[in-house]
């Protein structure tokens, strides 16, 4: 067991290094975010499982503090409503899930954020073009490839790596970065 656990260490070790390569990518996003925020726009979030843990826990840090006080900023995770989603999925399709709520949320200038490990959930391309109607710009946090996500969003950081866990933790420390980065704008 012991192997098992310094191999994870390791693994993990070796993508921090490489998410190295993303530093120009995650500054392009937070600018973006700054810069929606500062116009009065706000932050939806959204993705399935894991990564719908992860859209509440971005919006948690940005309505709350991650380590400064200053204002609260006005985000929203949009896989946190039960009667919303169970309605959604109900009347229409669990595809149409995300999209819905950035008709009714979202307005030109504000910030979609998806996850996801595959970058190839129907109710997440779903939600891409709902914010691209409603002139919405979009972050994609992604991982392998980026899936069929990949090229179509505004800002993608795609995780190099083809593990889920691997891919997560990178997220993590991303969007950790991002919330940091954001909040120092504000503080």
């Amino acid at each position: 067991m012991l192997e098992k656990v310094n191999q994870a260490i390791r693994e993990g070790i070796s993508l921090r290094e490489r998410l190295l390569e993303l530093g120009p990518a995650v500054v392009g996003a937070v600018e973006e975010i700054i810069g929606s925020l500062q116009a009065g726009g706000k932050v939806l979030i959204c993705g399935n499982g894991g990564s719908a843990a992860d859209s509440q826990h971005i919006a948690a840090e940005l309505i709350g503090r991650f380590r400064r006080e200053r204002r609260a900023l006005p985000a929203i995770a949009l896989t946190t409503d039960t009667s919303i989603l169970t309605s959604l999925s109900n009347d229409y399709d669990f595809d149409r899930v995300f999209a819905r709520q950035i008709e009714a949320l979202g307005k030109p200038g504000d910030i979609l954020i998806l996850i996801s490990t595959s970058g190839n959930s129907a109710n997440l391309l779903r939600a891409l073009e709902a914010a691209e109607r409603g002139d919405l710009q979009t972050i994609a946090l992604l991982g392998r490839d980026g899936g069929k996500l990949a090229g179509r969003c505004g800002r993608e950081l795609i995780v190099p790596a083809e593990d889920t866990a691997r891919i997560q933790e990178g997220q993590v420390a991303l969007y950790h970065i991002i919330c940091d980065l954001v909040e120092e704008a504000f503080a």
